[in-house]
């Protein structure tokens, strides 16, 4: 008899047909209950695939005596109570690296978007009031000469700088530890978090959130900010403090923001929705053909690994310690 996962929303087709072929699928979303009374209904299960939206804790996690793997369909996985899945034994995976470019592509989409004012102009092209070229109209920000901060230099945050780099930026980075391969190969500068924040014509954020840092984009910190300047986010919304960021905005206090991702998703703070010098995506930092198809992928992989016996790839950090 085939064992049985449970995916939590459904995803790319070629990875739910290799599901099927393999195992006893349960997609959540399908039977319109939720994801509780669908493993209660399965006590069974031993894989379990979800997403970043998914939490799952001890509660959850207790409902299936017999779960091998937790493969969670996001580089991140702060959603997941890995602490009670060590404890258990179960397998914790995420899918790391093969989103990085995509999502650092998102990141400059972001950045010139803002700087360029390309949604304001959309609109007023859409609106008919465009009546020639003017002088002043739509000016924006060059980011050629500029300065980019990058908080946060993992892989994201450094196929994001490699990118600034490229546009004639000047990169300044703060990270918990120093890259000084990064500085020689790529003339990076590193300084402190608190001089990253005050010298960034651009600043964005590339760290994974965990409590250590929620609100780390604070009142303090927003207010270290060049009054001109653009704040860009598609690491977590729990890093910033949203009501704060959108006051700041409304004042004028910065030249703009980009967001992907928000500090209560999939609420957004309303106040943003009003602003014209915000461009917002609906955290798509991951969304392309490719990278979506092989992030499935690999949780199918690791599910395939963890229920015959072996060891999955992309392990947690926790759980590799």
């Amino acid at each position: 008899m085939k064992k049985k996962v449970v995916l939590t929303k459904n995803y790319l087709e070629p990875a739910i047909d290799r599901l099927k072929e393999q195992f006893q699928l349960v997609v959540a979303e399908e039977t319109g209950k939720d994801l509780g009374a669908v493993l209660k209904e399965h006590p069974d299960t031993e894989a379990l695939i979800g997403f970043l939206s998914d939490k799952i804790d001890r509660q959850l996690i207790g409902l299936v005596p017999n779960l091998k793997i937790i493969a969670n369909y996001a580089v991140g996985y702060n959603n997941i109570d890995v602490a009670c899945a060590l404890e258990k034994g179960i397998y914790v995976t995420h899918t790391p690296d093969v989103l990085t470019e995509a999502t650092a592509d998102l990141t400059m989409a972001l950045a010139l978007a803002v700087c360029r004012r390309i949604v304001e102009s959309d609109a007023f092209m859409r609106a008919g009031r465009f009546e020639g070229w003017g002088a002043k109209l739509m000016l924006g920000k060059e980011l050629r000469g500029s300065t980019f901060g990058v908080v946060g230099l993992g892989r994201i945050g450094l196929a994001t700088a490699r990118r600034a780099a490229g546009f004639g930026m000047k990169v300044v980075y703060y990270s918990k530890t120093r890259k000084p391969e990064a500085e020689e190969r790529f003339g990076f500068t590193y300084a402190r978090f608190v001089d990253v924040v005050k010298q960034s014509d651009i600043l964005s954020l590339h760290l994974p959130y965990s409590e250590d840092v929620h609100h780390l984009f604070n009142e303090d910190t927003f207010d270290l900010m060049k009054p001109d300047a653009v704040f860009i986010n598609v690491a977590r919304g729990g890093l910033m403090d949203e009501a704060y960021l959108a006051e700041k905005l409304e004042k004028g206090g910065l030249f703009g923001a980009g967001l992907d991702v928000y500090e209560f998703e999939p609420k957004v703070t309303e106040r943003l929705l009003k602003l014209k010098n915000v461009v917002m995506a609906p955290h798509i930092g991951s969304a392309t053909d490719e990278t979506r198809l092989e992030m499935a992928m690999m949780t199918v992989r690791g599910v395939a690994a963890a229920l015959t016996g072996g060891r999955p790839d992309h392990l947690v950090p926790e759980w590799r310690a």
